[in-house]
């Protein structure tokens, strides 16, 4: 699958972070959309996970790549959108399973857990890898239903 457009999103925390994925994506050839933050002033992560969200669900992009602190509350925020099927990924093995079993939209890094190599490992993996379907789809489709 080619995607020629993916989002960033960030808290102060994930900036540096984002910024330096952003640059590798753009050598990379890919379209970028950045939602912010634009700096290390302090944001609330939610924010910026409800504009990924939004962005994922009007199919501005098809996957999105959110950076915190540890990954852990952005991801959660981002996965209140149905739209969205955000992972919290540390390793090259998690993104690809995420991608492969789950059709994750959106990947969530923890920049202050993760290492920019192990990162981008992790982007390149995202990227690279279609989902399998099968099986994996009735699933994928139960994560998608509004819960009552």
């Amino acid at each position: 699958m080619s995607v020629a457009t993916i989002t960033l999103a960030c808290d102060h925390a994930g900036f540096e972070l984002k910024e330096l994925l952003k640059l590798k994506l753009k050598s990379d050839g890919y379209g970028i959309l950045d939602l912010g933050t634009h700096s290390t002033d302090s944001v609330d992560y939610p924010d910026y996970a409800a504009a990924m969200g939004n962005v994922i669900a009007n199919g501005e992009a098809e996957r999105g790549i959110l950076v915190c602190g540890s990954g852990i509350g952005i991801s959660i925020a981002a996965n209140r959108n149905p739209a969205v099927r955000a992972a919290l990924v540390q390793n090259g093995l998690a993104a690809k399973l995420a991608r492969l079993h789950n059709d994750a939209n959106v990947i969530a890094l923890g920049a202050r857990l993760i290492g920019i190599d192990m990162a981008i490992n992790c982007v390149e993996i995202f990227m690279a890898t279609d989902f399998e379907g099968g099986r994996h789809q009735r699933r994928v489709d139960k994560m998608s239903q509004q819960l009552n």
